[in-house]
C-alpha cells in the first residue's frame, strides 16, 4: 500500500515558512502531522540527517522545496551533533497500552516474553507493534512497569518482560 500524500504536499507555499504567526502555527502542525503519518506508514522509528535529505516527505523534488526538519516535533536527538534522531509517531505509553491490550486479549497475563518474541514473534505478526524497534519497546514496557502492569527483567540471553 503506497502512502497517500495530502493536497498541501504539492502546494509550494506549504514548504515556505509563513510569516503570519497563526498561519505558521497551522503550517507547523500540518508539517508535523504529515511527517508523523509518513513515518508511521513506513514504520520509521529513527532518521538520520542524510536520509532526510533524500526522503520525499522532507524533500519535494518536483517543486524543489525542502521541509524544515528542525521544526519537526515528536523527535529526540541521539547525538550532540544532531545527525540522528528517534521519531515518536506514537508515545511509549500508547505503545504500552496496545501491547497490554494484546496480552490481556490473548490470556497471556502472568506470562514471560523475550523482547524478540514480543516485537518479532509469529504470535504478534498481525499487531501494530510487530517490528517495534527495541528502544521504543523498552520505553513502552517501562511505562507499563510504572503502571504496575509489567516488569522488565534480565534474562540469560537479553531482556524480557513479565506482564501482571
Amino acid at each position: 500500500m503506497s502512502f497517500e500524500w495530502p493536497w498541501q504536499y504539492n502546494f509550494p507555499p506549504f514548504f515556505t515558512l509563513q510569516p503570519n504567526v497563526d498561519t505558521r502555527q497551522k503550517q507547523l502542525a500540518a508539517w508535523c502531522s504529515l511527517a508523523l503519518s509518513y513515518c508511521r506508514h513506513h514504520k520509521l522509528y529513527t532518521l538520520g540527517i542524510m536520509e532526510v535529505q533524500e526522503c520525499p516527505v522532507f524533500n519535494h523534488k518536483n517543486i524543489d522545496s525542502i521541509l524544515l526538519f528542525t521544526v519537526f516535533r515528536n523527535l529526540e536527538w541521539l547525538d550532540k551533533n544532531k545527525t540522528q534522531c528517534l521519531v515518536m509517531w506514537r508515545r511509549p505509553e500508547e505503545w504500552g497500552k496496545l501491547i497490554y491490550q494484546w496480552v490481556s486479549k490473548n490470556g497471556m497475563v502472568n506470562t514471560v516474553f523475550t523482547l524478540y518474541e514480543l516485537a518479532n514473534g509469529d504470535d504478534t505478526e498481525s499487531e501494530e507493534f510487530h517490528g517495534l524497534e527495541e528502544w521504543m519497546l523498552i520505553r513502552s514496557l517501562q511505562a507499563l512497569q510504572t503502571d504496575g502492569k509489567a516488569e522488565v527483567i534480565t534474562m540469560d540471553d537479553g531482556k524480557g518482560v513479565k506482564f501482571f
